[in-house]
């Protein structure tokens, strides 16, 4: 009998997946997308915002303020999310009050 059984959670870990429809929260999106950025740092600087936009990427309105400032691109290069509430916020709300033009957190929130 505890054969039997074994064998049938390995028939159902091995089955091919059902598909869902269902989405990762938004919140373990945002823990996910910062872990993954501070691991980026480890390897070396992160692009700078020039070359962010120059890519085609959007920036939030905080990290425009810092793109125009006469500011060295090491200067420009850090993540800025790491100080921001938007990103406190995301990481521990699905349905944050977040809402900068820009933000990879606000877009968690939306998809």
């Amino acid at each position: 009998m505890l054969r039997s059984d074994y064998e049938g959670q390995w028939g159902a870990l091995l089955s091919t997946p059902k598909e869902s429809n269902e989405q990762a929260p938004s919140s373990l999106k945002a823990r996910l997308y910062s872990a993954l950025i501070r691991k980026q740092q480890e390897t070396g600087p992160l692009a700078s915002l020039e070359a962010t936009v120059s890519a085609g990427h959007s920036i939030c309105v905080f990290e425009k303020l810092v793109q125009i400032a006469p500011l060295s691109d090491k200067a420009k290069s850090p993540f800025f999310c790491e100080v921001c509430h938007a990103r406190v916020l995301a990481e521990h709300f699905d349905q944050a009050p977040i809402y900068w033009r820009g933000c990879p957190y606000v877009k968690f929130q939306e998809s």
